[in-house]
């Protein structure tokens, strides 16, 4: 029975889920694809479309829905022909995080040789790690120490499960 508050089709289930919402913006490979090119540094359209091998409507698709959703930002470059450079958004720059996860769940999952690219952090040259922190208690912890609970942009009484799993309790590695 509806409450008139929980989602009743599809379209008021993705504006619940900041997930869902997230992946109308960039949840098709070859966003993903023109994302990781740019914070590779590859910022023009035939750049883009030759390291890439895609089709120039598709790209210039998903560079158009890219800076609509403010993820990135055209600069000319050049006046006469007019050419444009497709730059990272702070919006775009917070995505580096998702961006490194999926990466890193393809280097454990998918390749049985190795990763294909090691990130390091660029002043010392050590490889990088990825990980939770509570800042409040100074903590490493996993996805199962995480729980959800409603929060102030919440349309229903009790949110989908995290990610991470239900609410179960895991050892926490002190640093």
């Amino acid at each position: 029975m509806s409450t008139g508050r929980e989602p009743t089709g599809v379209a008021e289930a993705v504006a619940a889920c900041s997930i869902a919402r997230a992946l109308e913006v960039i949840g098709d490979p070859w966003t993903i694809l023109v994302l990781r090119d740019a914070f590779r540094g590859i910022r023009r359209f035939d750049e883009l479309r030759r390291d890439l091998g895609i089709a120039k409507p598709v790209l210039a698709d998903r560079l158009k829905r890219l800076v609509d959703a403010g993820v990135l930002r055209r600069e000319q470059y050049n006046e006469h022909p007019p050419r444009y450079e497709y730059r990272l958004t702070p919006k775009g720059r917070d995505l580096s995080p998702a961006l490194v996860a999926l990466m890193r769940w393809g280097d454990a999952y998918l390749s049985a040789d190795g990763p294909p690219v090691v990130l390091v952090h660029e002043p010392c040259g050590h490889e990088l790690e990825q990980s939770f922190v509570c800042h409040t208690c100074d903590q490493e912890f996993t996805p199962t120490d995480i729980a959800s609970r409603p929060g102030p942009g919440s349309q229903r009484r009790s949110p989908p499960p995290h990610p991470g799993g239900n609410r179960v309790r895991s050892r926490r590695r002190h640093a």
